[in-house]
């Protein structure tokens, strides 16, 4: 049993997106969710700075700073990426596409 929060796309009580930046998405392969996928944020330079596991329903999030980010995902159908712009608070949603 995996022990990471639960990634689904219901943000948590009090989150404030006038506030917040918060990455979120799906990982699919062939346009199905992809389920333990490991969903890697890297920075603008490529540089590692989170992951979490994707959910049973291939959910992912994370909470970051305004930026460009490349969303990595991991799994047994394979890999892939995307490039996500968040250029202020709010949600920033993309959906990772593996093969």
């Amino acid at each position: 049993m995996c022990g990471a929060p639960d990634q689904s796309l219901a943000l948590p009580p009090g989150t404030d997106l006038s506030r917040e930046t918060v990455l979120a998405g799906r990982v699919v392969a062939g346009g199905e969710p992809v389920a333990g996928a490991f969903v890697r944020l890297l920075d603008g330079t490529g540089e590692f700075t989170a992951e979490v596991v994707a959910s049973a329903s291939g959910d992912f999030r994370f909470f970051a700073a305004p930026g460009t980010w490349t969303l990595r995902a991991l799994s047994r159908a394979g890999s892939g990426q995307t490039a996500l712009t968040a250029d202020g608070p709010g949600l920033h949603q993309a959906e990772v596409a593996v093969a």
